[in-house]
């Protein structure tokens, strides 16, 4: 069986550390730390993705999936809050919904950078879920 897990906490900026430390759901195969401190950078862009631009401070959940099998460690990231309507737009290095709060708009470059694949979903006003992998080196 490949090993899982599946967590819900409140997006809350305190909150972004746990889920840094849940990334490390992948020690059981023995990475070598420059692989956990990439999953743990991307885990962190996500989240705080979710909280500043998916619930814009008001409350709400996110879902942290973690699924592994021999090869890969996949992590999804889900919030149900305002959603993306231009993926494309969203994902241009330096492009921000916020340039007034000192947003760099590089939080999906980042996770780019330190997974292997990259896929983003969302339906404006309900949801964005960014799900990553990775390959075991």
């Amino acid at each position: 069986m490949n090993n899982h897990a599946h967590i819900k906490f409140a997006a809350l900026p305190e909150n972004e550390g746990f889920a840094r430390l849940a990334a490390a759901f992948v020690m059981g195969k023995n990475p070598d730390l420059d692989f956990i401190d990439d999953i743990k950078t991307a885990v962190s862009e996500a989240v705080t993705n979710s909280i500043v631009h998916g619930y814009e401070g008001a409350e709400g959940v996110i879902e942290m999936k973690l699924s592994s099998d021999e090869g890969r460690v996949y992590i999804e990231i889900t919030d149900f809050g305002r959603g993306i309507e231009d993926i494309t737009l969203a994902r241009t290095p330096l492009y921000s919904t916020k340039p007034s709060e000192n947003r760099a708009g590089i939080g999906f470059t980042v996770m780019e950078t330190f997974t292997d694949e990259l896929e983003i979903e969302s339906e404006p006003g309900n949801f964005t879920r960014v799900i990553m992998s990775k390959n075991f080196r």
